[in-house]
């Protein structure tokens, strides 16, 4: 072995993205100490940050949106994988025209970049700060929404307004390139992000697959899926592990080499890759309400590890497929080339679907309870009427009323509940994207609300903990569940007015009334005790 030897962790292979030229401007060629070098203008990098977080809220990857079709011309798809690819597709389409973003949680702004050695700034104004320029232009400007929380003491937060701070990382690079993976990552996909550490014990088959077994299927269907699963096994640190699983889910590390070599590079395991793709396919969710296609696609990248350590790193990347990357070369300032035309990819004829059961909700809460329970989990519906919204801060200050001898406000008792916080509503139009939430971040206050005669029947998305299935059994609840993903549809065609009821200045986590109009839902825990994805995993 030579006394000294390096190597690149992650030796990806040559970069086949195709991508778009914004501009010439902001980049100029010349000289230092005799070297060749490019100088970046800050008005570049803020051009290209405005660009690519505009480009992602609303434009998916072809690549994305083919594996959706996929699942319509797929004979063994299940009826809801099915139907769910289709609504997504929908979305897609609407998303493109740059009105209603894709998803209604337009995420937290984050920036990978390499800097090439030949790459020169030469300005006051620091990288850091030209690109946060651009993506507080974005997200002030368009219909997104904000989401960044500050900390004004250990326990009181206010929302910043413009979804910054941003989560700007810039390495050293090589060469007269500055490259740039642009990321918008959900809090429910976020969430999602899991560091287990193991030992060498688990680097065997027989050990590895029970164990990725038990942790996928954990995950739940609360992030929206179908999912690109990312699993990382090793790496130099805990922090480095969780890093590469977040450039992984995001197709960064996909030329990676399939093989390692003595002295520690990154590779992808691509049979290991298959078999963690047909234990996917047998769990049982599917893309969210049973079937097979909980996830799109999976990667499993090794890397080198401290002898007493074992990290193993796990996290997805949702429906709302937020990854886009851009460059800078002396050639001008590019971005990577999204798909326009989505309405390509829908069926042709247009696929029809039985309509869920029709459910009028504006009556009283007992007769909604009396009708729901005639029908089994599972059961698709349609919802029409009122709706209450209401997710974590508006939840938390109900149950502050109470600890203070309060009550529930009787809204709360006698409509349905849906945690959700919209987007900015787009001019002319009732309603901004508008999708679930994550349910489980509400459990625990199920029980003592239901108890109140509120919360009776909840939608949302994804699985919940088996306390609310007991409140539900105890109290006469339910709990439906939404799709998680096509949020432009839903805030386009159905929801038909909003109304702020309370806490007008939290904004999007202010507490709602909404009308909608066949809004679809289905029924995941009945008052029966009975839960939906415990039996769809048995």
């Amino acid at each position: 072995m030579p006394s000294f030897f390096y190597q690149p962790l992650f030796p990806v292979g040559p970069d086949t993205t195709v991508y778009r030229k914004l501009s010439d401007e902001g980049v100029e060629k010349g000289e230092i100490f005799g070297k060749p070098v490019i100088r970046v203008a800050p008005e570049a990098l803020t051009l290209l940050a405005r660009e690519a977080f505009s480009d992602v809220s609303f434009l998916y990857r072809t690549r994305h949106l083919e594996q959706l079709r996929h699942i319509l011309d797929d004979p063994e798809a299940s009826k809801n994988d099915t139907y769910v690819a289709l609504e997504m597709l929908k979305n897609a389409v609407i998303a493109s025209e740059k009105i209603f973003p894709m998803c209604q949680d337009t995420g937290t702004a984050t920036v990978v970049a390499k800097k090439g050695s030949q790459v020169y700034s030469g300005t006051d104004v620091s990288d850091e700060e030209a690109i946060s320029q651009g993506i507080f232009e974005t997200y002030t400007e368009k219909n997104l929404r904000y989401s960044q929380l500050a900390p004004l003491s250990l326990f009181e937060e206010k929302n910043t307004g413009c979804n910054l701070p941003a989560q700007i990382d810039i390495q050293n690079g090589s060469g007269a390139s500055y490259d740039f993976l642009f990321i918008a990552k959900g809090g429910g996909s976020a969430n999602k992000s899991f560091l287990f550490q193991e030992t060498k014990a688990i680097l065997n088959r027989q050990s590895l697959l029970p164990f990725l077994k038990d942790k996928i299927t954990a995950i739940g269907t609360s992030a929206c899926p179908p999912y690109h699963l990312a699993i990382v096994i090793g790496g130099t640190s805990a922090e480095a592990t969780l890093k590469t699983v977040k450039l992984a889910s995001a197709g960064y590390l996909d030329n990676l080499p399939e093989k390692g070599n003595a002295y520690g590079h990154a590779f992808r395991d691509r049979d290991m890759e298959k078999e963690v793709f047909q234990m996917t396919r047998e769990v049982g969710l599917g893309a969210q309400f049973g079937g097979k296609y909980f996830c799109h696609d999976v990667r499993v990248i090794r890397l080198p590890r401290h002898g007493a350590s074992c990290p193993v790193g796990i996290g997805v990347s949702c429906s709302a497929d937020r990854n886009i990357k851009g460059k800078i070369t002396e050639e001008g300032v590019f971005l990577e080339q999204l798909e326009n035309e989505p309405a390509r990819f829908l069926p042709d004829p247009p696929a029809t679907d039985e309509p869920g059961v029709a459910i009028d909700l504006n009556r009283s809460m007992g007769d909604l309870l009396a009708e729901l329970s005639g029908h089994p989990v599972g059961t698709r519906l349609s919802l029409s009427g009122e709706i209450i919204v209401a997710r974590d801060i508006a939840h938390a200050k109900l149950a502050e009323e109470l600890e203070k001898g309060g009550d529930l406000p009787d809204y709360f008792k006698n409509h349905m509940v849906y945690y959700a916080g919209p987007a900015k509503t787009p001019e002319g139009h009732a309603s901004g994207s508008f999708g679930p939430t994550t349910a489980g971040r509400m459990d625990p206050y199920v029980p003592t609300f239901q108890k109140l005669g509120g919360s009776r029947i909840m939608l949302a998305k994804g699985n919940r903990a088996d306390k609310v299935r007991v409140s539900c059994k105890e109290n006469g609840g339910f709990y439906l569940g939404s799709i998680g993903g096509p949020a432009a549809r839903l805030g386009r065609d159905c929801i038909t007015k909003v109304t702020v009821l309370a806490y007008e200045e939290l904004g999007m986590e202010a507490i709602f009334k909404i009308t909608v109009k066949d809004f679809p839902a289905f029924i995941i825990i009945d008052d029966k005790g009975n839960d939906f994805y415990q039996q769809a995993i048995m």
